[in-house]
């Protein structure tokens, strides 16, 4: 039986990051029908039927023998993911700094410059550019 799943799955895409975000995201979906069910009941509906559609979206990916789209359409989430993840992980690190440095964008290139706090007003020199610009810190 085991080989007869490996022979049929042989040249599909498989389970890659998107299709197993899209699946959690059906599944949360259908928590918040169940939640919401006896509360707004039409609310509940849209979301069983969001959650449907984006199963079956993901199990078409799941077995989908277009490889090279699906692999293309995994990038493009990866990416989104990574950007969105490191925006997050550095507003963190940046709250974590807070105390002791100050943050100013570059007025050209729009970079982030860390300067340490309660120097008075300083001369900052982008790495990424070479712009200079004064800021009191």
């Amino acid at each position: 039986m085991k080989e007869k799943f490996y022979r049929f799955m042989y040249g599909r895409n498989g389970v890659d990051n998107l299709s197993r975000f899209l699946t959690f995201v059906a599944l949360a979906l259908v928590v918040l029908q169940l939640i919401l069910g006896n509360f707004i009941p039409t609310v509940a509906s849209v979301f069983w039927y969001l959650a449907i559609i984006i199963l079956v979206y993901a199990y078409v990916r799941i077995f989908s023998k277009n490889l090279n789209k699906r692999r293309t359409e995994n990038s493009k989430f990866l990416r989104l993911k990574g950007r969105i993840v490191s925006f997050f992980k550095n507003k963190k690190e940046r709250t974590a700094q807070r105390h002791d440095y100050s943050f100013f964008k570059c007025p050209s290139c729009k970079a982030m410059l860390r300067v340490p706090k309660r120097k008075g007003k300083v001369r900052i020199t982008c790495r990424k550019c070479g712009t200079a610009f004064e800021r009191k810190t």
